[in-house]
């Protein structure tokens, strides 16, 4: 009984960790797109993160794991959002 918690409570840590970390760009991003100034964006840094987001999502299909896929892919989205704001308002 103590090990199915436990599980339970792993799965929970994983998918708040999961939502907080996807949902700490949304303020980004909607500043972004409200000021439309993407001044203290660096292009550098949402590059490599992107590429990093990507290969992430890369590993969640290749090993079937449904967690990561999802916060993966909507932090993609996200990042690439930035990203492609930060490209449009130079």
């Amino acid at each position: 009984m103590a090990l199915f918690a436990l599980q339970h409570f792993d799965n929970f840590i994983g998918s708040l960790a999961a939502m907080l970390t996807t949902a700490a760009f949304i303020p980004q991003a909607w500043l972004t797109w409200k000021s439309r100034r993407a001044d203290g964006v660096s292009l550098g840094m949402y590059s490599i993160f992107t590429a990093g987001v990507a290969l992430w999502l890369l590993y969640g299909v290749l090993i079937d794991a449904w967690p990561v896929i999802i916060a993966n892919a909507l932090t993609l989205a996200l990042a690439l959002f930035i990203l492609g704001m930060k490209l449009r308002f130079r």
